[in-house]
């Protein structure tokens, strides 16, 4: 991309801050330099002179590198923070690698933060090698992850109230989700394990409500990696706090079919062995909970 000598246009402005991304989101070198040439061959500092003045200091590459290491030190620094279970599993340098090929992969895209491991999961599965030979607790560790961060700051919606769904037909009632609930199924105990790496006392708790920190920075604790076996975990928020949940399987597939847009009586229709009372209690629960809330 060759900008021209002088900016008139917007067409003209919006190259340039193409080009200007385009070199910030190229992976630095081992030391943490960019790189020397350009996609097309040109060298970087022809590349830099051409959209960069230099000053009495400083040469065109120069002050383009400057840019360049503060986005790649801030977003890896980020993405540091925010994966303290991914870490544990990788260990550093391997997890470094990781977040450097997945930000070369999927650079920021949103102007927040927030959103920087949203396609984490999604990169793994297209790149097993980078995890192998933990891809799949991995993965679960990740989703984990990433279901607090929406628990968090996800949508809210007006919660329905016991009153709100008592007197509707279970044959004709169809409830909504909070969107900021996440239903998991795991094949790793990831909840515990990122519970367990985590600094005594940002996110503690045992198999039911159980209140955790936002996903932020905390020191990483050695904690065995956990054994194959499935588990059902929602994670959600109550009163502006996190909190994880285990859940039974027939539970599970109630939530994930209402989800789904099933009435209350086809989404438990298929569920086999569980009594009456199971299903009151269940529904008496996620409703205190304010899990509930009206389809769109």
């Amino acid at each position: 991309m060759k900008l021209p000598a002088r900016q008139r246009t917007t067409r003209d402005l919006k190259s340039l801050q193409r080009l200007m991304t385009a070199t910030l989101v190229r992976p630095l070198t081992r030391t943490n330099r960019l790189q020397g040439r350009w996609t097309d061959g040109r060298t970087m500092e022809a590349v830099a002179a051409s959209f960069i003045k230099p000053n009495d200091r400083l040469t065109s590459f120069e002050r383009l590198q400057i840019y360049a290491r503060c986005y790649w030190f801030r977003l890896l620094d980020s993405f540091y923070d925010d994966c303290p279970g991914l870490r544990a599993v990788l260990g550093e340098k391997k997890f470094m690698r990781l977040g450097e090929a997945y930000l070369a992969k999927y650079p920021s895209r949103s102007f927040t933060m927030r959103n920087l491991c949203s396609r984490l999961e999604k990169f793994i599965r297209s790149e097993p090698r980078l995890t192998a030979p933990h891809t799949a607790l991995a993965r679960d560790v990740v989703r984990f992850e990433w279901a607090q961060t929406v628990a968090f700051d996800g949508e809210g919606r007006p919660a329905l109230t016991a009153d709100d769904i008592a007197d509707r037909p279970p044959t004709r009632l169809r409830l909504g989700l909070q969107p900021y609930l996440s239903l998991l199924a795991l094949d790793y105990a990831a909840d515990d394990f990122v519970i367990a790496v985590k600094k005594e006392g940002e996110l503690s708790g045992d198999a039911s409500n159980t209140p955790v920190a936002a996903p932020r920075a905390a020191k990483l604790r050695r904690a065995p990696r956990p054994k194959r076996g499935r588990v059902y975990v929602a994670v959600h928020r109550h009163d502006n706090m996190i909190y994880y949940k285990r859940l039974e399987p027939a539970a599970y597939r109630i939530l994930r079919a209402l989800r789904a847009g099933q009435t209350i009586a086809q989404a438990v229709a298929h569920v086999r062995g569980v009594t009456p009372e199971n299903l009151q209690a269940w529904f008496k629960n996620w409703v205190e909970l304010g899990w509930f809330c009206r389809r769109d």
